[in-house]
């Protein structure tokens, strides 16, 4: 994996990070690279409330930021920044404002590389949402100055219309933090953690393969 100055990674909603890149940011952090983590929402419209149920609608906001700020740790994130926009309605926001607003954190943080969502290709609304802000806000910069932007891509069609990912990590080494990480967010992944575990555990291959390997489609800006 090549070494990066910083890492900006930039998701809607709280466990995002978890399944898809926790690995790679592990394996960036173990490299010494510092990761900055902003996360637009507390994902507090999120359907489920644990299992068995342990949150309430009024409470799942705070048990949520909770179970993101867990997240951090475990991955060793020191720069969580949570924007503090709506649930489900990231679609809805100004897209300039909010890609001004991103904007004025990539600025900041000077980040050699982004991981966000292939717009069009991440099936949630939020998801496309915010990976569309990112990289209008990156098209603002300076063609020299534009870090390298790795989308998540999972919609059906995404190969067929995008191609195959470009860059694969293997995040074997690092599979008990992402398996850590992921568990982080109970109130979402309570039972399908305990069900990866064991599948892990018996080496189940097609979970083995989607667990160990971190897609990412490289954005052509």
């Amino acid at each position: 994996m090549e070494k990066e100055r910083h890492v900006l990674v930039i998701f809607p909603h709280p466990d995002d990070e978890a399944f898809g890149v926790s690995g790679t940011i592990s394996l960036h952090i173990d490299n010494g690279t510092p990761v900055t983590y902003a996360c637009l929402t507390l994902g507090e419209m999120g359907r489920n409330m644990g299992n068995p149920p342990f949150a309430t609608r009024e409470t799942l906001p705070k048990i949520r930021k909770e179970e993101l700020e867990e997240a951090a740790r475990v991955l060793g994130i020191r720069d969580l920044r949570m924007l503090g926009y709506r649930d489900k309605t990231v679609e809805f926001e100004d897209e300039e404002m909010l890609a001004n607003r991103l904007g004025a954190i990539i600025g900041e943080t000077n980040p050699s590389l982004i991981i966000t969502f292939y717009p069009g290709y991440a099936v949630h609304p939020d998801h496309d949402a915010t990976g569309a802000a990112v990289i209008r806000a990156v098209k603002e910069l300076p063609a020299d100055k534009r870090p390298k932007v790795h989308c998540v891509a999972f919609s059906n069609n995404c190969e067929e219309e995008i191609g195959q990912a470009d860059v694969v990590n293997d995040v074997s080494a690092v599979i008990d933090r992402k398996i850590a990480a992921i568990k982080a967010h109970a109130s979402q992944t309570q039972l399908m953690a305990a069900n990866m575990e064991e599948s892990i555990k018996n080496q189940d291959p097609e979970v083995l393969a989607r667990m160990y390997k971190e897609r990412f489609w490289t954005y052509k800006i």
